[in-house]
């Protein structure tokens, strides 16, 4: 199974590592830090061994790479790793400001749910099952959602249970919650968060996610 070294340090941005096995276009790699899509954050974009990897998915706890037609790459081959970092960066900022969203809204509502969520490079969404506009407490959740991130707290990512791959953050102070995405540091750089409100369907609530840098920056 492939060490996924993008939850050890995922700020790392290239590897080098030997290709476990090769299935026509799809590749697994012995260790990555290329991240397929999980929990509504999108893949990374990159390349391996040079080629542009087209697809990345999970296939139960193995992730699975897909080739352009033409590759050359065999099983055993030793290739690099490289991956778009300024926009894992951004995916790793939405991310994060999109739990410290769904860890204030839940708690201030008690019986919402969360019905979808995703996490791209220019915004991040969370739909929610609820009656009645969030847009009376959009002001105020900014504000507080705000404080978490200016607060510059230490984000402690790690395992729950290893063995099953099973992840979480913490940050002293807020909250520890179940998560196999990638983490920043701090919550400082988020940045400059801004929210919208859409609604997307009767009893059905989205808010909107985007992020600026901050002007100091």
């Amino acid at each position: 199974m492939t060490d996924k070294l993008f939850w050890q340090d995922p700020y790392r941005t290239t590897l080098t590592t030997r290709v476990a096995r090769v299935d026509g276009l799809d590749v697994t790699l012995e260790a990555t830090v290329f991240f397929a899509e999980s929990g509504g954050q999108e893949s990374d974009t990159g390349r391996i061994g040079g080629y542009r990897v087209l697809a990345a998915r999970w296939q139960g706890r193995e992730l699975v790479y897909t080739l352009p037609p033409g590759h050359a790459l065999e099983a055993g081959d030793t290739v690099t790793v490289e991956i778009d970092w300024p926009r894992r960066y951004k995916l790793m900022r939405l991310h994060f400001a999109a739990e410290i969203v769904l860890e204030l809204v839940t708690r201030r509502l008690p019986g919402v749910g969360k019905i979808g969520a995703h996490i791209g490079e220019d915004k991040a969404r969370i739909d929610f099952a609820w009656p009645e506009p969030l847009t009376p407490m959009l002001a105020e959740l900014t504000r507080a959602a705000q404080a978490v991130i200016d607060a510059d707290s230490a984000i402690v990512s790690a395992f729950a249970d290893e063995a099953n791959e099973r992840c979480y953050w913490e940050v002293a102070g807020f909250g520890r919650v179940p998560c196999g995405g990638t983490h920043l540091k701090t919550t400082g750089e988020v940045g400059v968060l801004r929210l919208k409100r859409r609604n997307v369907g009767g009893g059905k609530e989205r808010i909107e996610i985007y992020i600026d840098a901050r002007l100091d920056s």
